[in-house]
């Protein structure tokens, strides 16, 4: 196997994430965690349409993101790097090796920008907590920054929490266009399934572009 993990991807945009992320498909080569364990989404509504903002905030000019900090679930400035596509159309993930590293879907906008620029972390890795491992306990209201290679800094206020099985990703929902500046979080829920080796929902968190506090 690569250096990266790679994520099983149906249509145009689908991320797959397991064991730590997984989105439609499945995800290959990624070692089972030392303790299966079952992840419950806070109950804050599946996000099935999109919120209307009425007072949106002003997407920023295109720049590529550094770094994320959550303070809600301790993650503070947890480097981003840029994933893209393998040359067999699976979208690249963060390798396991590096459970604090955030990859960034390049073939989305950058935070900030108008659209939804989508975030991909793992929940855990060799039995060990990754960036995303509390990330399922954000609720509405909670706030993260993403710090921007222009010095920007752009903060997203989260509007819902929604967990789906990964047979029934919510493509469009994730990846469609949107009037304004939106971020989505990507990982792993769900029940663990030791037979294969994944978790099998994916936890997804939507957020919007928000003034600093």
């Amino acid at each position: 196997m690569s250096t990266r993990n790679t994520l099983a991807m149906g249509g145009a945009a689908v991320l797959l994430f397991s064991g730590g992320l997984a989105v439609a498909g499945s995800l290959r080569g990624e070692p089972a965690p030392a303790h299966a364990r079952t992840v419950v989404a806070s109950p804050i509504g599946a996000a099935h349409e999109r919120p209307v903002f009425s007072q949106a905030t002003a997407a920023l000019p295109r720049s590529e993101p550094v770094s994320l900090s959550i303070p809600e679930i301790g993650v503070k400035d947890a480097p981003i790097e840029p994933v893209g596509l393998n040359p067999d159309q699976t979208v690249e993930v963060p390798p396991l090796s590096e459970p604090g590293l955030v990859g960034w879907y390049s073939h989305r906008p950058t935070p900030g920008e108008k659209g939804p620029a989508v975030l991909l972390g793992h929940v855990d890795g060799y039995g060990k907590p990754a960036v995303f491992h509390r990330a399922h306990t954000l609720k509405p209201g909670d706030t993260l920054t993403v710090k921007r290679k222009d010095a920007s800094v752009a903060t997203f206020t989260v509007d819902s929490l929604e967990q789906a099985d990964k047979d029934a990703f919510p493509t469009e929902r994730v990846y469609g266009a949107t009037d304004s500046a939106e971020l989505r979080l990507v990982t792993c829920g769900g029940a663990f399934d030791p037979t294969t080796g994944h978790y099998e929902d994916n936890i997804i968190i939507y957020a919007h572009l928000t003034p600093p506090t």
